[in-house]
C-alpha cells in the first residue's frame, strides 16, 4: 500500500511565530499564505503544515498520489482502496471517502492513541 507524501499538520496559536521557528530549523514556505492562516513548510523531504484556527488537534497527513513536492505519482494506492483495506481489517473511520467516486477524496481515522490521520488525495 502506497500512502504518498507524509506531513504533520500542526494546530498553531500564532502562525507568524511558528513560521519563524520552523525557518530557524531550515524549513521554507512551500505553499499557503499567512493571510490564509496556513503554511506548508518544507525542509528536504520533510513537510510540516502550520494551521491557525482550522482544527483542534495535530493531524498526521498522507497524500496518496503525491510525492513530497506535490508531483503526481504514476503508481499509487487510491484513497478508496486504502480505506477498503483498513475497514476490512477492523479499522473504523470518522469520515469516509465515497467509494463510488474517482479522483480527489479524503478519509479520516483515529489511531489507537487518539491521533487523527487524514488521507487526503488531490488527484
Amino acid at each position: 500500500m502506497k500512502l504518498g507524501a507524509f506531513s504533520v499538520s500542526l494546530n498553531v496559536k500564532d502562525i507568524q511565530k511558528s513560521k519563524n521557528f520552523y525557518e530557524h530549523l531550515g524549513f521554507t514556505v512551500f505553499a499557503g499564505a499567512v493571510s490564509n492562516n496556513y503554511l506548508i513548510m518544507k525542509n528536504g523531504n520533510a513537510l510540516v503544515g502550520l494551521f491557525q484556527g482550522m482544527f483542534e488537534n495535530n493531524i498526521l497527513t498522507f497524500n496518496p498520489g503525491w510525492d513530497e513536492n506535490a508531483n503526481t505519482l504514476k503508481d499509487f494506492t487510491d484513497v478508496r482502496n486504502i480505506q477498503k483495506h483498513l475497514k476490512n481489517n477492523g479499522i473504523a473511520f470518522i469520515n469516509e471517502a465515497d467509494e463510488t467516486t474517482k479522483g480527489p477524496a479524503s478519509a479520516v481515522l483515529i489511531d489507537p492513541d487518539g491521533n487523527t490521520i487524514l488521507l487526503d488525495q488531490h488527484v
